[in-house]
Formats: C-alpha cells, structure tokens, sequence
C-alpha cells in the first residue's frame, strides 16, 4: 500500500469515528436509548444495518474457501438460512415488534414465569453472550488478521516478516488496535452510532467487492465472464459452477439424481436444506436482528426492514463475493489456503487508490459486525443480567455505564477468541453446530402453549454441549457436517422433549399475559384466546403461505441473477420464472390480518 491508499483508509477512519462520537450522546439517556435506539429506527436504516451486520471481513474469505473446496453449492451452507429469514418477515417480525423487549432473552420472563423463566434468562444471557459470541467475533478478527498479512500492511510500515514489533507479536499488536477502534464507537455510541455507520459501511462494503470483481475479472489471465466460467470449470474435479449438487435423470425419482461431481456430501446438502435452518438457535430471528426490529418504529416498520435485509443479503451481495472466489480459483489453482484468495487478487490486481478504497470496505465491514456483536453481547450483560440480577434499581447513567464496560469485556474476550483459531470456515461451523438444537422449541414457543422454560434451558444447554462435543472432542467427532447435524438435533430433540413432559406447564396466569401483549395467532392459543375474547394480530395460515410465495422471489431472483452472470441462459429464464410466480402469489395472498373469528368458534375442537 502506498501513501494515497493509506490516506483513504485514514479518512474512513476519522470519519468513523467522528460519527461515533457525535452519537454518543444520543446514546446515553436510557437503555432503550444505547440498545434499541429509542425505538425511532426507520426500515431502510434498520434494514441495511442487518444486511450490514452479516456482511463482515471474514465473509469474502469465508465464500473464497468455500467455492474453492465445495463449489459454488455449498453457498448452501449460509444459503439455507434465508427459509427462517423469509418468515422471519412474515411471521415473527411483528412478534417481536410486539413483545417490545431489548434483547431476545428478555422475552424469556414474558412467555415463561418463575425461577425457571429467571434461571433460563440468565443462563442464555451468559452463554450467548459470553462464549457463542465471543467465538464468533474471535473467527472475525482472525479474518482481519489473515488480510493485514496478506496485505502485508505492517512490512509496508517497515517492518520485516515475522519481526516482532515494539517486542510484541504483529497478530496480538493488530488485534488490539482494531478492537480499541471499534469500541470508540460500538461501545461508546451504543445501536445508533452501529447502524448509521452500518448504513454507510454496507455501501462502501459492496463498492469494495464490486471493485475486485470488476479488476479480476476484466484480467487477460481470466478473460471476462466467458474465460472465467471455461477455466474455472477446468482447474476444479468436481462440479464447482452448480447451484445445487443435482442432475436430471430420467430414470430417478422425481427426474433428479445426485450429481458425482458435487463439492459437497448428500447429507450435508439435505441438512442445510432440510434441517439447519429450522433447528439453528435463530430460527425465530432472535440475537442481533431482534434489537434492529425492536428499534423499529412499528410493526410495518420491522416487516419492511426485514424484507430490505433479505434483498440485500441474498440478491445483491451474494454474486460478487462467488465470481471474486471463481477468479482465485483460476488465477491461483495451487494456492494452499483458498481462503487468501480475495486479499491476494486485491494485492495483485488493484491499482493504487482503489486498493486503499477496498481496503478501507473490508475495514468497514469488519467494524460494522463486529460493533453489532458487541453492542449485542453487551445488551445481555447489561439488561439480562446486571440490571435484571444485580442492580435492578440502576440510574440510567449507571445502566449505560454498564453497557459500556460490557462492551469492552465482550471485545477482550472476542479478540483472545482470534488466536486459537487458524481456519475460517472450520470455526464458523463450530459456530453452527453449538447453535444447533434449540431452533424448533424456540418456533415452538410462540405458537404453543405447553413449550415451558424448562424445556427451552434444556435444548439451549443440550445443543450446545452436544454441538462441542460432536465438533471438537476426538472419540466424539462426527467428521461428515450433515450427519453431525442429524445428531445434534436428534439427541437435542430427545432431551427437551423428556424434560417438557416430565415438567409442569406454565400457569395459566403467565400465558394469558403472553397472549395478552403479543397476540399470536395458530391453533396452540385457541383456549388462551377464548378465555380472554382476544383474536390472534395475524393469521399464521396465510403468514406461512406468504412465505412461501417470498421464498420463490427471493430465490428465483437470486438464482437469476447468478445464472445471468454465469451465462446459463436457460437456469436464468426458469428462476425468472420462478420469481414472477412469487411475486403474483405475494400480491393474490397480500395482507395479513387474519378474519376476526369469535372466541366460541377459536375454542371449538381444542384440548387442554
């Protein structure tokens, strides 16, 4: 880098900071101020803020890795999740709008009550905080570290390879630095100065992308789109282009059949489809997205920025990233670590100036996830447990006070996270199989009265402990990813199940004031909703059925995107297909205000 690159990078910087700390004193009035920004949020702020939020340093490592071992199928990996993000626009964005909680765990002592509600509360509190968390920004952080070596930014401040600095070690010398520089204005600024520097991070994140895709690609060694799909083709053995490892086959059932050249098991595939999304520990949209959707100013409100999150995140972002990973593929077909190939090709490719301005976006979304984690694991130490646990009666001076000291704990924790750790992808996964387990009894719990709290703390604790163990204990290891999943989620299964029929339910008291503030609607309040003459605020047959018809928009313009960029011209016309069929389904079953039904009909038909 030279010093114009430099000179951009610094500008991003003070810039950055300068909002940052401008917005910390809108930050510090109340806890609803620094973690839900005073409920004020408008949709397209919160919704790029989520789209932001996701789109971190490590993700264009992360798909570089994956696309040069998998393919581009195994994109399935994160692909899935847009099923439990899609309902989360339809069916519980207005849940959690209605809840008004600050954190996903603060719904806990609305739909259960008692010691256990309390126990469960503090017991998620602290292990999505604490250890989920901080491994999460831990594989963030090693992505910087990956890049600032790939980069070579400290030979180019003089020092040589491998060459402590001040007598400390680059690694833990980078890690410091960029950690203090996110809490300056993550910890300090609290959810309003991470999402109005998330808004325009996410934009100079995708500038950056396009700006390596754009170099790349138009390099003789690659040869535009059309050399790009020849060659990368020809350097892989295995299927690399499909966006889905199977092949027509006349003779299968259902005219498909697995394809032998795909870059990924047939269990793992039929997990990430048919399985991961439902049991992961989001299933319902909880952790960071619940603070965006309860700073929103109303339930139109958190839908909308749902739905803006979703385009961004599958549609507009998802095709830089794989043609950048294509080029690595075809410009370094024997590189060791494919995960280096995006840092490498922006060394090699990009002309003084824009590396500066691609370095300063990968910055940029480095600083935009990782604030949202801390602002996120602080908004559990603070709200979930200091002000639940131990200093109920806090001033709100003393409440932001604690948000920020957590922040920095977080941020400590997260960063020593980065040196135990040297695979991206590996770490990720630990990741997803830790969170695997709870998804279906948090699905379960707004639409089911007998879910209790018991039942939740011990599919949280279970598929946490099954996921570590399955994941990194040697005897225990299950090495194929979508059988390790089966596992998980089976056993997991097996353990709440026990303990929810061997447990009372909640009284009756409690889930009438469940029903009470959040309304929800299906056949698992019919009684709750009799007894108190209350209709549901939505009606879950159709909020599924809008799902559905959003899952075919958002995945035929996806998939149409990819397969105009990749020049297959017949996948593109069938996705366009696809997604106009979508979007007349959308507009026929629009609206979602269920039929008012009368108690005396609610009630008919439904047991204890």
């Amino acid at each position: 880098m030279l010093l114009v690159d430099w000179l951009i990078v610094l500008a991003y910087l003070v810039a950055t900071l300068a909002l940052g700390a401008y917005l910390a004193q809108r930050a510090s009035g109340s806890l609803e101020d620094f973690f839900v920004s005073g409920r004020t949020l408008p949709w397209w702020l919160a919704g790029t803020s989520m789209a932001a939020t996701t789109f971190s340093i490590d993700t264009p490592l992360y798909i570089s890795g994956v696309v040069g071992t998998r393919g581009i199928a195994g994109n399935w990996e994160w692909w899935a999740f847009a099923f439990s993000h899609v309902a989360l626009i339809y069916v519980f964005a207005r849940l959690w709008r209605r809840s008004e909680v600050v954190t996903d765990a603060e719904v806990i002592e609305l739909r259960y009550g008692g010691r256990p509600a309390a126990i469960l509360r503090a017991t998620k509190a602290f292990l999505f905080a604490v250890p989920i968390n901080c491994i999460g920004i831990g594989y963030i952080t090693l992505a910087t570290v990956k890049v600032v070596g790939a980069l070579g930014i400290w030979e180019t401040l003089g020092f040589g390879p491998g060459e402590q600095i001040w007598g400390l070690d680059p690694q833990l010398l980078t890690v410091v630095g960029i950690g203090v520089l996110v809490l300056v204005y993550a910890g300090f600024s609290g959810l309003w100065g991470v999402v109005a520097t998330d808004f325009f991070q996410f934009f100079l994140g995708m500038i950056g992308a396009l700006l390596v895709a754009w170099y790349a690609l138009r390099s003789p060694e690659v040869g535009g789109l059309s050399g790009l799909v020849t060659q990368a083709q020809a350097v892989t053995d295995f299927d690399v282009l499909a966006f889905v490892p199977l092949v027509w086959d006349g003779e299968a059932w259902f005219g498909l059949a697995w394809s032998t050249f795909a870059g990924i098991t047939a269990s793992t595939f039929v997990a990430y489809v048919g399985l991961q999304w439902w049991t992961f520990r989001r299933s319902d949209g909880g952790g960071e997205f619940v603070q965006r959707l309860a700073a929103a100013r109303d339930e139109r409100e958190a839908v909308r920025a749902a739905w803006l999150f979703n385009v961004m995140h599958y549609v507009v972002r998802t095709w830089p990233w794989v043609l950048v990973a294509l080029a690595a593929l075809v410009l370094y077909p024997e590189m060791e670590d494919p995960e280096l190939g995006y840092p490498t090709l922006m060394v090699d490719f990009l002309p003084t100036g824009v590396l500066g301005l691609v370095v300063a976006s990968l910055l940029a979304a480095f600083m935009s996830t990782v604030s949202t984690q801390i602002n996120w694991g602080a908004s559990y130490l603070t709200n979930d447990l200091y002000l639940r646990f131990w200093r109920p009666e806090a001033t709100n001076a003393a409440q932001v006070r604690a948000g920020r000291v957590a922040s920095v704990f977080i941020m400590a924790i997260g960063g020593t996270a980065a040196f135990i750790a040297d695979d991206v992808a590996t770490i990720f996964r630990l990741v997803l199989a830790i969170g695997t387990g709870p998804g279906v009894v948090l699905i379960l719990r707004w639409f089911w009265w007998r879910i209790n709290a018991w039942a939740e703390l011990a599919a949280m604790v279970a598929g946490f402990f099954i996921g570590l163990f399955t994941s990194v204990v040697p005897l225990l290891q299950i090495g194929d990813f979508g059988l390790r999943l089966v596992v998980i989620t089976g056993l997991t299964a097996a353990v709440w199940l026990t303990v929810m029929y061997l447990t009372a339910p909640e009284t009756e008291e409690t889930l009438e004031a469940f029903v009470r503030k959040v309304r929800p609607g299906g056949p698992g309040w019919a009684r709750q909703r009799a007894r108190l003459g209350i209709a549901p605020a939505q009606a879950l047959v159709r909020s599924l059925q809008q799902a559905v018809a959003a899952l075919l928009l958002l995945f035929g313009l996806m998939f149409g995107t990819g397969a105009l960029l990749l020049l297959k011209w017949n996948t593109a016309i069938a996705m366009l297909l696809v997604a106009l069929t979508g979007a007349y389904l959308l507009h026929r079953w629009r609206g979602s205000a269920e039929r008012p039904v009368s108690p005396a009909r609610s009630a008919r038909g439904t047991g204890p």
